[in-house]
């Protein structure tokens, strides 16, 4: 299995709950995103992302397919309207 990890963090900060809303709302489009998760941070500390999204895949492979979807290039496309930047991790467990 494959998790990617992605922090984001958003400059308009009135996104966040649609941010969410979007991200969860690939679960039902991808047929091969396996599980998602996403959390919106409560933590005050300057260094912290506004939402944590975590994704689970079969295979790299499928990781590779995601990078690309349309529906997950949609999301992306409204995350970088509303100034996002992110950090990610990608491992196998």
């Amino acid at each position: 299995m494959i998790r990617h990890i992605v922090f984001i963090k958003l400059e308009d900060k009135s996104a966040i709950n649609e941010a969410k809303e979007r991200l969860l709302g690939m679960k039902k489009k991808i047929e091969y995103l396996k599980n998602i998760e996403v959390g919106i941070n409560f933590s005050k500390e300057e260094r912290a992302y506004d939402l944590a999204l975590i994704t689970d895949f079969d295979s790299k492979d499928d990781l590779e397919k995601y990078a690309v979807d349309e529906d997950h290039l949609e999301v992306l496309k409204f995350l970088k309207s509303k100034g996002v930047k992110s950090k990610v991790v990608d491992y196998e467990y």
